[in-house]
């Protein structure tokens, strides 16, 4: 796979330091994390794909059929694609670590990913994600950081599913942290304070 597989910007950061994936909910774009993901690793070089599918307008990584619903032979071709861009790119740069930032729809590519291939990632954070399956796992995350934030009034990602892929997670060996605020699907000024004492512990292990 191409690192120009999706349309993507860059922002560079220290050589060798962290590289940083930062994918956008539906609807956003290459632009929506940028900033969020040089706040929370200012030292790493981040790199922001756009989703390749349009729906009604509304850029994203993969197809669904419905809210929550989700179009399981697309969501395996964008997981082979995107995990293939996010290989190119590390050949490319040959970080410290590597760490994926998602929300809403980004969130849930990213955790497609980590499935599929557990070994890519040294941390992702997950903000609102909806896993509305049983995931399979290609391998071990045994030593893998995952950091998941929800709001317990979220009418897009219901808490119970929430807790259900925490706990999947944590059966399959990864370190996972959960954040919670009273909310629903919008990102809170402290679920990003978690995130950044998230990844500032992954860089410091």
């Amino acid at each position: 796979m191409m690192t120009d597989a999706y349309t993507h910007k860059v922002l560079p950061g220290a050589p060798g330091g962290p590289l940083v994936f930062a994918l956008h909910g539906t609807g956003g774009d290459e632009n929506q994390l940028l900033g969020l993901a040089r706040e929370l690793v200012p030292e790493a070089t981040v790199i922001a794909p756009r989703g390749d599918v349009s729906e009604y307008g509304a850029a994203r990584f993969f197809r669904r059929t419905g809210e929550g619903v989700y179009d399981m032979d697309d969501l395996a071709r964008a997981t082979t694609k995107m995990a293939g861009f996010i290989r190119a790119h590390v050949d490319a740069t040959k970080p410290s670590k590597v760490l994926g930032i998602g929300y809403s729809n980004g969130a849930n590519i990213l955790a497609s990913v980590v499935f599929s291939a557990p070994g890519l990632f040294d941390a992702a954070g997950l903000m609102h994600p909806l896993i509305p399956f049983e995931p399979e796992v290609a391998g071990s995350l045994e030593g893998r950081r995952i950091l998941i934030t929800a709001g317990r009034r979220d009418p897009i990602c219901p808490p119970n599913l929430t807790s259900r892929l925490e706990a999947h997670l944590q059966a399959l060996g990864a370190d996972v942290t959960l954040k919670w605020h009273e909310g629903g699907h919008e990102v809170r000024p402290d679920e990003i304070e978690a995130a950044k004492i998230f990844f500032a512990e992954t860089k410091g292990a």
